[in-house]
Formats: C-alpha cells, sequence, structure tokens
C-alpha cells in the first residue's frame, strides 16, 4: 500500500494519535502499518499539543469478549485509572467490533509516556490492540471551519 489516508480522534505535535472512537481501530492499524505512507485529516478540533488533552472519552482497546474484566483490573492495576467497557447506544450490551470484540475505553489522568503505556496494554493478555497509533502518520491535515488548513509533518 503507498498511501493510507484516515481520520483521528486526536492528533498531537508529533503526529501521534489516538484513534478507535468509531470502533475499528484494529482494521484501521492493520492499514496504517503496511502503508508506505499514512496521512490523517481532521478538523481543528482533533489537534492537541499533548496526546489525551482534546480527546476526553479515553485511549480505546480492543479486547477479547471473555477477557474483558481481567483486563479492565489489570489496567487499573498497571496504569491506574479507569478502564469501561463500552456500551452500545442502539442495541442492549457492549460495542461489538468488526473483529468480534469489545472496546474498553481508558480514562487517565496526567501527562502520559505513550510508548510506555502502549507497551504496558499490548503485554495485558486478552488485548488485542490499542488505539495509540505512534511513530505511524506522517503528516495530519487540520481543516478548520473558515476553509484554512494546518498542516503538521512528524519531526524524525
Amino acid at each position: 500500500i503507498d498511501v493510507a489516508i484516515d481520520g483521528a480522534d486526536e492528533v498531537d505535535d508529533d503526529v501521534n494519535l489516538i484513534k478507535g472512537g468509531g470502533g475499528c481501530l484494529m482494521q484501521e492499524k492493520i492499514i496504517a502499518s503496511c502503508s508506505k505512507r499514512f496521512f490523517v485529516i481532521a478538523d481543528t478540533r482533533k489537534n492537541s499539543r499533548v496526546l489525551g488533552t482534546t480527546w476526553q472519552k479515553g485511549v480505546p482497546i480492543e479486547v477479547l469478549p471473555m477477557a474483558y474484566k481481567p483486563v479492565q483490573l489489570k489496567i487499573r492495576q498497571l496504569l491506574g485509572g479507569i478502564a469501561v467497557l463500552r456500551m452500545a447506544s442502539g442495541k442492549a450490551g457492549p460495542v461489538i467490533t468488526d473483529n468480534g470484540n469489545f472496546l474498553i475505553d481508558w480514562k487517565f489522568e496526567g501527562m502520559q509516556e505513550w510508548l510506555a503505556v502502549d507497551r504496558v496494554l499490548q503485554n495485558v493478555p486478552g488485548v488485542v490492540e490499542t488505539g495509540l497509533f505512534l511513530n505511524m502518520a506522517s503528516v495530519a491535515y487540520f481543516g478548520s471551519p473558515d476553509g484554512d488548513v494546518l498542516v503538521r509533518t512528524r519531526r524524525n
């Protein structure tokens, strides 16, 4: 794949992303990881200096259904905060991903070292993938209501 283009829930100064608010983080991460260049297009509300500043719903984490409770407990033990099972709004029960898994939203406080956080989460048994897209995007384009576009390029 030469180019992948996608949106994001939040983009920081280093073009790291939180994605998965719509629930399709695993498949989107596979495509982004296979592309030579990954571009992000979002509105200016998604632009932040530091991840976790503007997106207040937590870091999405895709988990195996039978493991959601142990994963919630392990996240609280290892990282603090609260890990909430995402519930569906149009039906009873939790949100089901395209892969048949559940989503947990990890709500945290304070600044985070995102590479370390992602490593910890990836090592919790039952975690399929996280919504942290770190060092993946090349460029982010932010559109504003007045038609201006802010371009942010990842620093190497």
